[in-house]
């Protein structure tokens, strides 16, 4: 196999998993390599392989919020998709905002997260400019009342609407209808999308 062909990477310590992530990559003839461990993927890995990281958040001994700081520190540049149970979604934000290009939560869509794949492994091949996706997220912002904004700004740092609704003094289902609006508007089709603008704009 030739280095340069994108490879999926996955880093998960659960077998079933791994084995899962496997099959229904390699079934749409995507090379996969998979790893038990942070540490054994480090150790294996080569500067310049192309591909995107399917990486869990919670791993013993190495996290995947270590993993992804210590591919930043050896400058190792490969899109990380990151995979995280439900209760995790703040964890999955901190790694948004140290760069990782998005996460799913488990139990995922399989079509989902191979568009998310084919996305990461797509961007790294080809990368968007960046200044006119900020001139239309900026306009899409300015849509939003300021409410809106305020429960975008909660939602993006994965807080659940129950605590967003204790803090702003309003009832869950209220926080439930601005934040349905805030991804219409956003053209956010996932949480993930809606961290990502607001990491950018933050960013600019």
């Amino acid at each position: 196999m030739s280095t340069s062909e994108p490879t999926v990477f996955i880093v998960d310590d659960d077998d079933a998993v791994r084995r899962f992530l496997c099959g229904l990559i390699a079934s749409v003839d995507v090379p996969v390599e998979a790893f038990v461990s942070a540490q054994e993927f480090l150790d294996s890995f080569e500067l310049g392989r192309a591909g995107c990281l399917l990486l869990d958040i919670r791993m013993p001994g190495m996290s995947g919020l270590e993993l992804q700081k210590e591919l930043v520190a050896r400058d190792m540049r490969i899109p990380v998709i990151i995979l995280t149970g439900h209760g995790d979604v703040q964890i999955a934000v901190q790694a948004m905002k140290a760069g990782a290009f998005d996460f799913i939560e488990k139990p995922f869509n399989n079509e989902l997260l191979l568009d998310r794949i084919q996305r990461a492994v797509a961007q790294q091949v080809h990368v968007e400019t960046d200044g006119v996706k900020h001139d239309e997220i900026a306009d899409r912002m300015a849509l939003l009342t300021s409410r809106e904004r305020q429960v975008m700004s909660m939602v993006a740092n994965g807080e659940m609407n129950k605590r967003i609704a204790h803090q702003l003094g309003i009832s869950e289902k209220t926080v439930e209808i601005h934040r349905a609006k805030v991804m219409e508007k956003m053209q956010a089709g996932s949480l993930a999308d809606l961290v990502r603008m607001v990491v950018m704009m933050e960013l600019r």
